[in-house]
């Protein structure tokens, strides 16, 4: 085996142990399951090694780390006999653990999951895609949460989304100056605070700031609010998040106002999501003891 442990992960030394190989056999796995029969493989020698040392290319130096997992597809460097000189795995289709003391970046990710499609391995390409869909769709969320929050405060909203230091801070003030009437600003905050319910998939963590700001509310300010005027379907979904959260349980807060009660109940029954209709089962929806 090729013993590398000392060096940090460059482009030289990919190159240098690549140079020593006889031949390459890439294999759809983890180095734990090589001999699956189902595990697509290719095997390289001379010039499509040297290609494969291109697409291959790592960011120098290494992350100084290693990712926890196996990684798959698992690169094995072998000499003319068949001897075993190198294992090397990707991680995630963004990152190289092989040559070098610690796992690497790959330059281009893409690119190397391209070049193995070509070449009958397509899996690093499915995941890549798969990736790319997930993080459109997380974009196109983050976005329309955005677009859903108060007036003149998008611009604040778009800073706390995107995880800014201090931005939440700068939002909770921003909403305290524009709404400085507590009925108008809970119930506003309400709406907003409705718009995670409708998703699945967890909830970021800036999703929940209208929450956050309105558990710094009275409840009985709450209340009041709520009884204000009727409550669009929005104000009903956050009002109903809001009262089975975590946080407002564990404050020990006063029982809801039985019409209050009764509105959620009717209105999460009616159209709430199975998570609410759980949650509301075993909140202020359980039956009296």
């Amino acid at each position: 085996m090729i013993d590398a442990d000392g060096e940090a992960p460059t482009n030289a030394l990919l190159s240098r142990e690549l140079s020593r190989a006889a031949q390459v056999v890439i294999v759809e796995a983890a180095p734990n399951q090589l001999d699956r029969a189902d595990a697509a493989r290719i095997v390289l020698r001379g010039g499509e090694i040297a290609d494969l040392a291109g697409v291959l290319a790592i960011v120098d130096g290494g992350t100084g780390d290693h990712c926890r997992c196996l990684g798959w597809p698992t690169i094995l460097l072998l000499d003319g006999e068949g001897t075993q000189l190198a294992c090397w795995t990707l991680h995630h289709q963004t990152g190289l653990r092989g040559p070098g003391n610690c796992d690497a970046d790959l330059r281009d990710g893409p690119v190397l999951s391209e070049w193995l499609a070509r070449r009958g391995l397509a899996g690093s390409l499915r995941v890549q895609q798969h990736l790319a869909a997930v993080r459109a769709r997380e974009e196109a969320r983050r976005r329309s949460w955005v677009d859903a929050a108060p007036a003149d405060l998008t611009s604040a909203a778009e800073s706390a989304s995107l995880g800014k230091r201090g931005a939440e801070t700068r939002l909770a003030g921003a909403v305290m100056r524009r709404y400085p009437e507590v009925r108008e600003r809970i119930r506003v905050l309400l709406g907003w605070a409705g718009f995670t319910v409708r998703y699945a998939g967890g909830t970021p963590w800036h999703e929940l700031i209208p929450q956050r700001i309105l558990l710094q509310e009275p409840s009985e300010a709450v209340f009041t609010a709520l009884a204000a005027a009727p409550l669009s379907v929005a104000q009903l979904d956050g009002a109903a998040e809001l009262f089975t959260s975590f946080e407002w349980t564990q404050a020990d807060p006063p029982a809801l106002p039985e019409a209050l009660r009764a509105t959620l109940i009717s209105h999460v029954t009616a159209v709430g999501t199975e998570p609410m209709k759980f949650r509301m089962h075993y909140g202020y929806g359980a039956p009296a003891a």
